[in-house]
């Protein structure tokens, strides 16, 4: 007779994976205001034993791992839903894109500063890929349509974009910028080539499409 197998009560199962969510949540936010933060420090923070962190991350770079597979899912979740793609205009899509990012751009902004130090240049590149080839190709078709500049590579223009919606956030986070992400969706069509009055229309136009998007997808 086969021996009976272990019951996996799920309350336990539930608490598990509570403490796990709350330590990475808490790991985003603590790495985010000092990278130099130890493993202790975050169990602490996150109210959990030092042995409960080691038990779901066994060591810095697992819990790193966590952080850049969560923010994989989260951006992949967000292009999915965005209308990018024609015959959606360009300077639309650039709008979508940029609104849809912001939700999880502290996400995106943790993986640049951790890059060169910890995840390591291609790790990141390899997260962020998806959401940097979806703007590349968004700014070449408006850069053919004559909406956005082209004094600089599609390519080039996407990195600057990028930077300047890091700051953006850094902003946000530091108080000195607040925004549901309109502003800097507006401030990218901008930088890209777009007139400010038609930025601001566009922008706003977009954002309650976006937001609707969202609301279905929770």
């Amino acid at each position: 007779m086969a021996a009976a197998k272990p019951v996996v009560r799920e309350p336990l199962r539930r608490n598990s994976r509570a403490n796990r969510e709350r330590i990475l949540a808490t790991a985003r936010r603590e790495l985010g205001r000092n990278p130099d933060v130890t493993l202790e420090e975050l169990a602490q923070a996150a109210g959990v034993v030092r042995r409960t962190l080691f038990g779901h991350f066994p060591g810095r770079a697992a819990l790193l791992e966590a952080l850049a597979e969560e923010a994989s899912e989260a951006l992949r979740s967000a292009l999915a839903g965005a209308r990018l793609a024609e015959p959606e205009p360009a300077e639309r899509a650039l709008a979508h894109l940029s609104l849809s990012m912001w939700p999880v751009g502290d996400r995106y902004r943790l993986l640049l500063a951790l890059a060169q130090r910890d995840l390591g240049a291609e790790r990141v590149a390899e997260v962020l890929a998806p959401a940097r080839d979806k703007a590349t190709a968004i700014l070449e078709r408006g850069q053919r349509d004559g909406v956005f500049h082209t004094h600089l590579p599609a390519a080039v223009l996407s990195a600057g974009l990028e930077a300047m919606s890091v700051a953006f956030l850094e902003a946000v986070n530091t108080g000195d910028l607040e925004d549901d992400g309109v502003r800097a969706a507006i401030s990218t069509l901008i930088a890209a080539g777009v007139p400010q009055e038609r930025a601001e229309a566009v922008a706003e136009a977009v954002a309650p499409t976006v937001a609707a998007e969202s609301a279905a997808d929770d």
